[in-house]
């Protein structure tokens, strides 16, 4: 299995279409890559410089299934017990 990383992009705007990226840093987890992002925007003392969090799609997608997985797991069901009223044929305004 291959290790999943996040990473902290710096990016440089030096005019239009004449952007720099490089890494600024590299974690291990989306709570440790944020950390990170927000001491470093804490610091920036440069209009022309931001960061952002990225990684591969497979990560991104894992994170997202097991926070909603998650939610799932702590949530009552949803359970209608009235019927609802048709009101397809009325105007809505």
């Amino acid at each position: 299995m291959t290790k999943k990383i996040w990473l902290v992009i710096e990016k440089n705007n030096y005019g239009e279409n004449n952007d720099s990226y490089s890494i600024s840093k590299t974690a291990n987890t989306i709570e440790q890559a944020t950390k990170f992002q927000i001491h470093l925007d804490a610091l920036n003392d440069r209009k022309n410089r931001t960061y952002f969090i990225v990684s591969d799609i497979d990560t991104v997608m894992n994170r997202v299934i097991s926070l909603h997985n998650k939610k799932v797991e702590e949530e009552k069901p949803l359970i209608l017990k009235d019927e609802v009223k048709d009101t397809s044929s009325e105007m809505p305004f």
